[in-house]
Order: structure tokens, then C-alpha cells, then sequence
């Protein structure tokens, strides 16, 4: 079995190295497989490796990143992003208007939100100036463009192939040591002209699938930030002197994901009734130890503006569901599992332990559909299963925890899930012509009072219809070593703000 590296670093005190001279040991779930930015890019925006052109606040709204500053013309149809002066790459070179469009370019044909934009042309003017066209006025554009995947790369990254083969950006630490999938190593880039120089000069990056294990390393001392913790061990940390531990909710929903094109999940009464059948105040008193966060509809109250107040709620009803599923064809075999023609209710849910409460949940769901008489069967595999199985139509259901902030903007994930053709993450065998339509109207107006009722609609299709199944809202668990100070926890995951922090003592 291949030993990950981490383990040595672990055990590694950085002997002879003064507290300033030690590197921020930053440790997370998320495997490296690659520089390609539409995969595995939002490592390498969080640990501010590299830059997008527009970042965003707490509350999503857009601020200047690589780009100091935009305007968009009268028409609503050109966008003109002028670029911090000055900027560089980190081999040096300048950052060019036409570098950055080729960027640009390249990312809008790559998997990605980029995609899903109405843009028809993305060119340079001038040295210092790049202009985006779309066919159509689409307001969210500049969330779009703060998505990882759209980071700006310099045109030494890539090979002849279109392959990225160096990671040459324009952030405030710059890539020097790469070991995928479990760790890369960055340092401070002393050309960043986006702010302040950054206080720590070098930082590592680990990835760490086990929860137990990223808490172990929190605990110890051999870990100074670290994301995603599982509920039993932030109770633990919270009595650790060496850390503090921060517990915020997110725009994150923990989504079960049903192929909708197979016969057992076409009929929306199934749907329903698997809803029905879900104990979410149990999951989420007793796994999550949240009350709160069970789900009672897609969008978390902290999505204010597509969170419905007066939706009705999702809820537990197993009797309900059974009849549903009774006035569906379903009737109970001798070993008390439901058939139909023959064929028992039975399918394989995919879930992942990236986040470590995801295989508990899905357990908790399994318990809960063999009351009602469905047989699911659990399968933890990695994470990359469950698109890859979207892709080739292989999956039956999946669980995962569905950000809709990645994008600034939700409606980049909604566009990405609820298209024409569904989405990995999102609906499978299932569209809504009126909530395309809904979508894309949404991308082109300006007007408070349309936007909010046509947001309001979505959420009320996505309710009805439950192409995808909300189990419980997200909790982001970080523990945060008390030698570090200046420390912001970025609610939006965008970026893990390395840049700003500086040793305690």
C-alpha cells in the first residue's frame, strides 16, 4: 500500500527552524490530482497560488482581484476588465491583456461555469485591458469569472497539447514543489503587487482523507489549519488548548441525487416518498449535532435571497410515503422490500468520506428507506465516482454536499445542475423547460423586484419536483492553531486567506 507523504510530515518538527521560519501546515480533505484548473484548480485558489480576475466578499459580492476594476456598456453586452498595473506571473513575465484572454479562452472550453456563458468573444485592447462580449446581457458574469476554474494562468503553463504542465500564476505565493495527490508546497511571491506582502513566507498543503486523522494532526500541533472536521472530532478540539475551533453555517446542502431516468425514480411519487421516508432532525441532531441544519428546502437560510420562507417544508412522513409509493405499483415482497413487476425496490447509493459525516448520513438514509420497504446499498468510493458515473449513466443515486457559492452567484450552480442535460453534481435524467427558462431569464435581468420573484419560482420547482433531495444544511468546521493570528474563515470557500495571517508569537 502506498504510504502518503503526510505521515512523514507528520512526525517532522522542522528541527533547527524558528517559528517565523516554519511553513503554515495546511491540511484538508481534497486530493491534487492535477494543474489542470477545471479540476482540481480550486486548491491552488485557495491556497493563493493563483489569482481570478474578480474575487468576492463575504456576502458574494464582486471585488477586484487581477482586475483592478470593470465597466460595462450601455447595451449591457461588453464588459471591459482593466488589469492591476503592474502585475506579473511568476516566471517573471508580465501579465498582458492578451495572456490573460488566452487564459480565458482556454478555461471557457474547459468544463466549467465559463461554459454555461453567453459570451461570444473574450480578446485583448490594448496592453492593459481585456473585453468579454456576450450575445446577451448576463449579470452574473463577473461570479462567473471568480470561479477557479477561470484563474489566470501565464502561456508558459501549458505544453503544444493545450496540457497544463507548469502552474505559472499571479498570486501572492507561487508553486514550488508538487506531489499529487497528497501535498505541494508553496512560497511567497515577492513580485505580488495585490496587497500587503504576505506575513508567512512558506506554507504546505496536505491532503488527508481520514476526518479522525486531520483532527489527530490539529490536536498535536502538526497541523495549523484544517478544514472540513467531522462533528465528534470538533467537540474534541474544542477542548484542546492549541487550537480554536470555528463552527459557521455555509451556502453548502448535503443533496441525495437520484438518476430520475430510471423507472423506480421517473415517477416524481417516488420521488416524494423518499423524501418523506428521510429522518433529517435526527441526522442532524444526532450525526451532525445541528439541529438547525436540517433541511427543509434546497437553498440554506444563508442564501437569504433564494432561501423561501413561505415554501412548504420538507418533512418526515413514512406513512405518507408508503402510500405513495402503494399508488405507484409498489407492493411489499415476503422479506418486506417493495417490488413491481417482478423487480425489487433495490438500488446503490454513491457517497464519499471527504467529508467525513457523508458515509454516516448515507447510513442514516439507508435505515430509513428499509422502514418504508427500499433497499439501498451504501457505496463509499471517491469522489470523482459520482460524475464519472453521471457521465456514462452508471449512477442510480449519489450523496454529496452541493456548494452553490463556489460560484458567487448560486445560478452558477444551478445552471451547471439544472440545465438542458442535467449536471454532474446535480439533476440526472430530470429538466425543467421552465426552469431553464426561469435560468436564463434570470442571467439578463437587472430588475430587484423580477429577479426576486423568478428566484422565488425556482426554488419552488426544485421543491415540487426534487430532481435532487435535500437532506440536511452544511456546517464548516475549521480548526485554527492559536500560533496563528489574522485568521478569517472565507464563508464562500474561496480561498483559504494565507496571505493575510502572521505567526502569534
Amino acid at each position: 500500500m502506498r504510504r502518503p507523504p503526510l505521515l512523514l510530515l507528520a512526525l517532522t518538527l522542522w528541527p533547527g527552524l524558528t517559528l517565523a521560519q516554519q511553513p503554515l501546515r495546511v491540511v484538508a480533505p481534497f486530493h491534487v490530482e492535477s494543474m489542470e484548473p477545471s479540476r482540481d484548480g480550486f486548491n491552488f485558489t485557495r491556497m493563493r497560488v493563483a489569482e481570478t480576475l474578480v474575487g468576492a466578499d463575504d456576502g458574494g459580492l464582486p471585488v477586484p482581484q487581477l482586475a483592478s476594476g470593470w465597466t460595462l456598456s450601455d447595451d449591457r453586452l461588453t464588459w471591459r476588465m482593466t488589469l492591476r498595473a503592474g502585475a506579473t506571473f511568476h516566471d517573471g513575465s508580465p501579465v498582458t491583456a492578451e495572456a490573460v484572454a488566452a487564459s480565458l479562452r482556454r478555461a471557457r472550453a474547459q468544463p466549467g461555469p465559463l461554459a454555461n456563458a453567453p459570451l461570444t468573444s473574450i480578446t485583448a485592447d490594448g496592453p492593459g485591458v481585456v473585453e468579454l462580449r456576450t450575445s446577451a446581457p448576463f449579470t452574473p458574469l463577473l461570479a462567473f469569472l471568480a470561479e477557479s476554474s477561470s484563474q489566470i494562468l501565464a502561456p508558459g503553463s501549458w505544453d503544444e497539447t493545450g496540457a497544463v504542465r507548469r502552474l505559472i500564476a499571479t498570486g501572492p505565493y507561487r508553486l514550488v514543489g508538487f506531489q499529487p495527490p497528497f501535498r505541494f508546497e508553496v512560497e511567497r511571491f515577492e513580485a505580488w503587487n495585490g496587497g500587503p506582502a504576505p506575513a508567512i513566507a512558506r506554507a504546505v498543503y496536505e491532503s488527508v482523507a481520514r476526518g479522525e486523522t486531520r483532527a489527530l494532526m490539529a490536536e498535536s500541533g502538526r497541523a495549523d489549519l484544517v478544514f472540513t472536521l467531522d462533528p465528534a472530532g470538533t467537540d474534541r478540539l474544542r477542548r484542546s488548548p492549541r487550537v480554536e475551533v470555528r463552527v459557521m453555517p455555509i451556502p453548502r446542502t448535503q443533496t441525495l441525487k437520484l438518476n430520475a431516468g430510471l423507472p423506480q425514480f421517473s415517477d416524481l411519487r417516488t420521488r416524494q416518498a423518499v423524501s418523506l421516508a428521510i429522518d433529517r432532525d435526527g441526522i442532524a441532531r444526532g450525526i451532525l449535532r445541528s439541529p438547525a441544519a436540517a433541511a427543509t428546502q434546497l437553498f440554506p437560510p444563508t442564501l437569504a435571497e433564494w432561501h423561501v420562507a413561505g415554501l412548504a417544508p420538507l418533512r418526515r412522513d413514512p406513512a405518507a410515503a408508503r402510500r405513495l409509493l402503494a399508488e405507484a405499483g409498489w407492493t411489499s415482497g415476503p422479506d418486506g422490500i417493495l417490488t413491481r413487476e417482478g423487480r425489487p425496490f433495490r438500488f446503490t447509493l454513491r457517497t464519499f468520506s471527504t467529508r467525513p459525516e457523508l458515509p454516516v448520513v448515507a447510513a442514516a438514509i439507508q435505515e430509513s428507506l428499509r422502514e418504508v420497504g427500499i433497499d439501498m446499498q451504501v457505496a463509499v468510493v471517491v469522489s470523482s465516482e459520482i460524475p464519472a458515473g453521471h457521465r456514462d449513466g452508471t449512477l442510480e443515486a449519489a450523496l454529496m454536499a452541493r456548494n452553490f457559492s463556489l460560484v458567487p452567484d448560486p445560478i452558477g450552480t444551478l445552471l451547471a445542475d439544472f440545465g438542458p442535460r442535467g449536471g454532474d453534481w446535480g439533476a440526472m435524467g430530470w429538466a425543467s423547460p421552465e426552469l431553464i427558462e426561469i435560468l436564463a431569464t434570470l442571467g439578463r435581468s437587472t430588475e430587484a423586484a423580477e429577479r426576486a420573484a423568478l428566484r422565488g419560482r425556482a426554488s419552488t420547482i426544485l421543491q415540487a419536483e426534487l430532481p435532487v433531495i435535500p437532506v440536511v444544511w452544511y456546517d464548516h468546521r475549521v480548526a485554527i492553531s492559536r500560533r496563528l493570528a489574522n485568521v478569517s474563515v472565507d464563508p464562500l470557500e474561496l480561498s483559504y486567506r494565507i496571505e493575510a495571517m502572521r505567526w502569534a508569537e
